[in-house]
């Protein structure tokens, strides 16, 4: 089979195995990235086509009558046209719980250096305060510890699942909200009633009609002071402008997040244009990218192409 990956350096640092993968096609072709103009004379000819974040639209694939399977590699399918490629009869197949381990462990990263104001005295160490400190030790900064705190999780599939065992193991009391329009689960608190009584609120929910926004002025309003947010979950989910008001004005203790509305931020964003925000750790949409997980999605991308040659496809999605 005739394929190729059109954003592979979106995956791949020089640090991946694509042997297997070259191995299961007649002929790859690895290109670093793809521009809209370029996709279609790429495509045109091939049997598979893989993308991480190319967009696959109807009036491409149209084009493309040869076309037998898209291999997506992550899990947001938003870059493809599903129907027309149903309509086609190309099947498409993502990838499913690869960086569970680690966006779990980058999400309780942030907690902890929230928890232990571990940049402030970091700074404070390469800024010579503890060399010029009266005592052998510095406590400029606040300390809490994550044991008896409660952690409250917005979002309880497979990734908010594995971040409340993490947390568990610190001694944390874990409340579990309920998604907005989805069917009641018992033992499940109403986001206004869980918002008060957290330490920590983790964002592991997709970004739907439902939940953009979920968390804006009227939720911060509602924490405690000495609480904390983190969102390694989709940028939309918080309001931009209420984080920085609330992070301002000491409504809540501090936050970090890994992702932000537009992705990547090329025309600045009100969350990285200021320096007088309070408290804030911003990591790049990185909690996923572990080589271990980045590997991960290579292998299943294999599995769901030796699956689709059986007859019997998986993760397809279309």
């Amino acid at each position: 089979m005739q394929a190729v990956f059109l954003d592979y350096q979106s995956l791949d640092q020089n640090d991946l195995d694509f042997s297997g993968l070259s191995q299961v096609f007649s002929h790859l072709a690895l290109f670093a990235s793809t521009s809209p103009e370029d996709v279609l004379s790429r495509i045109q000819n091939v049997d598979v086509v893989m993308t991480n974040k190319v967009k696959l639209d109807a009036a491409v694939l149209k084009q493309c009558p040869q076309l037998k399977l898209i291999l997506i590699s992550a899990t947001g399918t938003n870059n493809v046209d599903l129907a027309q490629a149903r309509a086609q009869g190309i099947v498409v197949c993502n990838c499913q719980g690869y960086g569970t381990a680690a966006v779990a462990q980058h999400t309780l990263m942030l907690m902890l250096n929230l928890a232990t104001s571990f940049l402030k005295y970091d700074r404070a160490v390469r800024e010579g305060k503890w060399q010029q400190a009266q005592q052998f030790c510095l406590l400029d900064f606040p300390i809490s510890e994550l044991s008896g705190k409660t952690l409250g999780i917005v979002g309880f599939g497979e990734l908010g699942q594995a971040v409340a065992k993490l947390a568990e193991a610190f001694g944390m009391k874990i409340l579990v909200a309920q998604l907005p329009n989805r069917p009641s689960v018992q033992g499940r608190m109403t986001l206004d009633e869980l918002l008060s009584q957290v330490d920590f609120l983790s964002l592991h929910c997709p970004l739907t009609d439902e939940t953009r926004d979920l968390i804006a002025e009227a939720e911060l309003s509602k924490m405690k002071p000495s609480a904390f947010l983190i969102n390694c979950a989709r940028g939309g989910i918080v309001n931009e402008a209420a984080l920085k008001a609330s992070l301002i004005n000491k409504t809540i203790a501090g936050a970090a997040t890994d992702v932000l509305s537009v992705e990547p931020p090329v025309a600045g964003n009100l969350l990285l244009d200021d320096d007088s925000i309070p408290n804030l750790i911003i990591t790049p949409h990185s909690a996923w990218g572990s080589v271990d997980a980045r590997q991960s999605i290579v292998t299943q991308m294999i599995e769901n192409l030796l699956a689709f040659q059986q007859g019997q496809p998986i993760r397809q999605v279309n």
